[in-house]
């Protein structure tokens, strides 16, 4: 009867429910466990809920207060059976689980041992097969068997031994070939020896030459004066004295005139006639032999110095241009143009076509110094055609420009082009020098200072230019004339306005028109139309003022008709 009281009592509030605590119902299948699982949270909030409010009734029970306590405790003891069975069954679907899979984990670790077991056979594999090369090097290296020029691989592989045989027969081809056309060292000994002697011989030979021909010279001008003096009348001086004082001047002259007939000596022993066309014969076979074995260095020398310059031309030039030589090495037709320079005596100039074709082919495979070598020691012929080659590479490769700038500046000076030689100046930044030059060469006309100006544009050079050098001697370049012809230009323009915007912030722009003597008005009336063209309306207005102020332009006019004339078209 008290255990039912308890039950009614608990029920009756609340704090007991069956379904909630899973007495009874479905709570023993796996959708009570869910379903229990999903609604914990707020059960554990309905039982602290519960809880208080049985708490609140002990409190103000006073009969069945103690009998609501064991209740209380009764009721909470069975709430912790109930959570401790809870736990156990989890930990039971913890330990089904990890027995679950552990199917799995098993698989996934036969499957890596099966992958490292195939690792491990390779490993082994690689390890057998470096030891088995190491063993065949230490092998090959004992029995002294390596090719040199060959791997190892190369040197088991037929293919590759024998690819290499062909070339060793070939280089052995080539070696014989030209051991054919080599002699002993014996031979070479004895030709030498040979040599020796008859350049000794051909000394001796010159030597008594050089003494024969001035005493051949002496004995001649002894000669003339004796005819001389035969053919006075009047025998005014004795034949003794005319003898002695003729024989005392020889000695004196005789030691400054030594070199002069050493050189005559030596140009009269060039080889003429017969000889001398065997001479060039054995050049020119020397030349074929040397040019078809593919020594270009040395068939350039021969061809340099061949007997009266035969191959000093474009047809051999064309021989080396047609050919090619090996990667990485000097050019052939860059090798006959050095031959060339450098035999040649400075003042012997190559052909005209000869130092286009030099100048332009050393410049392209960067040999400047070739060129300046042949310009500066004047072993070229210097043409317009030349400079211009060198200022298109100058444009073209601003490493050398300013070299290149200032060799063709020596070739236009050389060859007269004023105008060409002060815009090479400018281009390299020598504006004052350019200006000096044009004004010491009076040629140079008002045309050829815009030409200049519109190739190098430079307001400090167009100061210069119209800007008397001294206070008695005008400007070469009339100011209103180098604005009118600049103005027109669309390129050119902003040069003119920079240099009147100048003239009015220094505050000459009168004087500079009073003073130009060149410019009509008509001049000065265009540019300051030009400038209104070109949206500066401000220097019209300076302009126009200028010339309204001079009182009917009496300056500028020549005459008076023409001042009022004017006076009536400005007002």
């Amino acid at each position: 009867m008290a255990e039912h009281e308890k039950r009614s009592c608990a029920v009756r509030h609340g704090v007991f429910s069956p379904r909630l605590h899973g007495v009874g119902g479905p709570h023993n299948t796996g959708e009570g466990l869910v379903q229990f699982e999903e609604h914990e949270e707020e059960e554990e909030q309905r039982f602290i809920t519960s809880r208080s409010v049985f708490n609140k009734v002990i409190g103000r029970a006073t009969t069945y207060k103690r009998l609501l306590l064991t209740i209380k405790t009764a009721y909470e003891d069975f709430i912790s059976e109930l959570k401790r069975r809870e736990d156990e069954d989890k930990k039971a679907q913890r330990t089904v689980a990890s027995l679950t899979s552990l199917p799995k984990s098993l698989v996934t670790c036969q499957r890596l041992a099966e992958q490292l077991r195939v690792r491990i056979s390779h490993l082994q594999s690689e390890t057998s097969n470096l030891l088995e090369e190491q063993r065949r090097q230490k092998s090959s290296e004992g029995q002294r068997t390596w090719i040199p020029g060959l791997t190892v691989a190369e040197s088991e592989d037929p293919e590759a031994l024998d690819e290499h045989l062909r070339r060793l027969e070939a280089q052995r081809a080539a070696l014989l070939d030209r051991k054919s056309h080599c002699v002993s060292l014996e031979v070479k000994a004895q030709l030498h020896v040979e040599l020796q002697s008859v350049e000794f011989h051909r000394e001796e030979l010159s030597t008594e030459n050089h003494q024969l021909k001035i005493l051949y010279k002496r004995l001649r001008c002894v000669c003339d004066q004796l005819s001389r003096w035969e053919e006075e009348e009047e025998k005014q001086v004795p034949l003794e004295e005319l003898l002695g004082s003729t024989l005392e001047n020889i000695r004196q002259t005789s030691v400054t005139n030594d070199d002069d007939d050493d050189e005559e000596l030596f140009e009269t022993e060039e080889p003429t006639g017969v000889n001398g066309s065997e001479l060039v014969a054995d050049h020119l076979d020397r030349f074929i032999e040397l040019f078809d074995s593919a020594q270009y260095e040395d068939a350039a020398l021969v061809a340099a110095r061949s007997p009266q310059g035969v191959l000093r031309n474009v047809d051999t030039m064309e021989m080396f241009k047609g050919v090619t030589a090996a990667q990485g090495s000097v050019p052939p037709l860059l090798l006959f143009f050095q031959a060339l320079l450098i035999t040649s005596p400075p003042g012997t100039q190559l052909s005209a076509p000869l130092s286009l074709h030099c100048v332009l082919f050393a410049l392209r495979h960067g040999a400047s110094q070739l060129v300046t070598h042949a310009i500066t020691q004047n072993k070229l012929t210097l043409s317009e055609r030349l400079g211009d080659i060198l200022i298109q590479h100058a444009l073209e490769d601003a490493s050398v420009a300013d070299l290149c700038l200032a060799l063709a500046t020596v070739v236009y000076e050389a060859c007269g082009l004023n105008r060409k030689t002060a815009l090479s100046m400018c281009r390299r930044g020598l504006i004052h020098s350019a200006a000096k030059f044009m004004h010491h060469f009076k040629d140079l006309t008002a045309e050829d200072f815009i030409w200049v100006l519109c190739r190098s544009p430079s307001l400090t050079l167009l100061h210069l230019l119209t800007e008397p050098q001294h206070s008695v001697q005008a400007a070469i370049l009339s100011v209103g004339r180098a604005c009118s012809s600049l103005l027109v230009d669309p390129h050119h323009g902003e040069l003119a306005l920079q240099l009147l915007d100048s003239f009015i912030s220094r505050e000459v722009l009168e004087t500079v028109i009073l003073e130009d003597s060149d410019s009509s008005v008509d001049v000065w009336i265009n540019v300051a139309s030009l400038c209104s063209e070109l949206k500066r309306p401000d220097l019209n207005r300076a302009i126009m003022s200028v010339l309204l102020d001079q009182s009917g332009t009496g300056v500028l006019s020549p005459d008076l008709e023409g001042a009022r004339l004017m006076e009536h078209v400005f007002l």
